[in-house]
C-alpha cells in the first residue's frame, strides 16, 4: 500500500508541477487540468450524497460544463483565458459574493454540521450541499486560476500549506497522538496531529518568508508578511490550517455517513480526488479571497 501511495504521488507531481510552471502560452493546459480534476471531484461529491450513478454523472457533467462556460466567458471578456478573480480584485460584485458564500459555508455551515451531525444525504441537507457544491467548485476553479496568475510560486506555496499540514499531522499523530479530535467522525485524527501540522507549517513558512522569493513572485507567506507583519502571517496561516482541518473532517463525515472508506478509488493508494482536495477546497477559498479582497487593500 505504501509503495502504491508513493508511486501515485510521484506520478501526480510529475504531471502537476510542469503544468503549474508552464509558460503563459500553455496556460490553457493548466485550466483544462483544473476543470478535469474538479469535475471528478464533483462526481465524488454527488456519490457521497448517495445519488444514483446516473445522477452522479449528470452532476459532474453539470459542474464541468459550468466551469467550461466560466472559462469561455473570461475568454470573451478579455480575449485571453484569465481568472475571473480580476473582478474580485476590482470593483465587481459577482465573484466577491461567491467567495463570501463559499467562505461562510466553510467557517460557519460546516462547523455547525460537524457539531450537530445531521444526515446529509437526505432531504434539504442533500439539496443544500448539491447547490453549495456548485459554488464551492466554481470558487475553487477561480482560486486556482487566480493563484496561478499571481505566480507559480504563490500557487505552490498555498498547496504546500496543505501538504505540510497533512504530513505534519500524520507523523505527529502517529508519534504523539493521545487525544482524539473527533472520535465519532474520524477516529484516527488527534489534537496532537493538528498541532504538529500547524507547527510544521509555521516552521517551514518562517524559513521561506525569511529567505526566498521564487521566480520573482512572493510566496503567500511573504505577501502576508509584507502587508501585515509576522503577527498577521501567523493569524492567516493559523486560519488556513484550521479551515483545512474543518474540510478534512467534513469529508470524513460525508464518507462515514455514505458508508465509504474513500471518496472513490480513482487514485490508487490515496482513495479519491476529494480525499486529496478536502483541505484544499476551504484553504484556497480563504487564501485567495484574503489576498484579493483584504490583504491588497486593508492592512491588518
Amino acid at each position: 500500500m505504501l509503495k502504491t501511495r508513493i508511486l501515485t504521488a510521484v506520478i501526480l507531481l510529475a504531471v502537476l508541477l510542469p503544468v503549474i510552471f508552464c509558460t503563459a502560452c500553455t496556460f490553457n493546459l493548466f485550466n483544462a487540468l483544473v476543470v478535469g480534476i474538479l469535475t471528478l471531484a464533483a462526481w465524488e461529491w454527488a456519490r457521497l450524497l448517495k445519488l444514483t450513478p446516473k445522477k452522479c454523472i449528470s452532476y459532474a457533467v453539470l459542474v464541468g460544463l459550468m466551469l467550461c462556460l466560466l472559462a469561455l466567458w473570461q475568454w470573451q471578456l478579455n480575449g485571453t483565458l484569465q481568472s475571473a478573480s480580476q473582478v474580485l480584485f476590482g470593483d465587481g460584485l459577482f465573484w466577491p459574493i461567491l467567495y463570501w458564500i463559499a467562505a461562510f459555508f466553510w467557517v460557519a455551515v460546516v462547523p455547525f454540521i460537524l457539531m450537530r451531525q445531521p444526515t446529509l444525504a437526505v432531504g434539504l441537507w442533500r439539496v443544500l450541499l448539491l447547490v453549495a457544491g456548485l459554488v464551492i467548485f466554481a470558487v475553487c476553479w477561480d482560486a486556482l486560476i487566480a493563484a496561478h496568475r499571481v505566480g507559480p510560486a504563490f500557487l505552490l506555496s498555498v498547496l504546500l500549506v496543505v501538504w505540510l499540514a497533512d504530513s505534519g499531522a500524520y507523523f505527529a499523530g502517529k508519534r504523539f497522538g493521545r487525544h482524539k479530535l473527533a472520535p465519532l467522525i474520524s477516529p484516527g485524527k488527534t489534537w496532537e496531529g493538528v498541532l504538529g501540522g500547524w507547527l510544521l507549517v509555521l516552521a517551514i513558512t518562517a524559513v521561506v518568508a525569511g529567505t526566498i522569493r521564487l521566480f520573482g513572485v512572493s510566496p503567500l507567506a511573504v505577501e502576508v508578511d509584507s502587508v501585515s507583519g509576522w503577527l498577521g502571517m501567523l493569524a492567516v496561516l493559523t486560519l488556513l490550517v484550521g479551515v483545512g482541518v474543518v474540510g478534512d473532517l467534513f469529508e470524513s463525515l460525508m464518507k462515514r455517513q455514505a458508508g465509504f472508506k474513500d471518496s472513490s478509488m480513482l487514485l490508487p493508494g490515496h482513495g479519491g480526488v476529494l480525499d486529496r482536495l478536502d483541505a484544499l477546497l476551504p484553504m484556497l477559498t480563504l487564501a485567495v479571497g484574503l489576498y484579493g479582497s483584504l490583504l491588497r487593500f486593508i492592512p491588518i
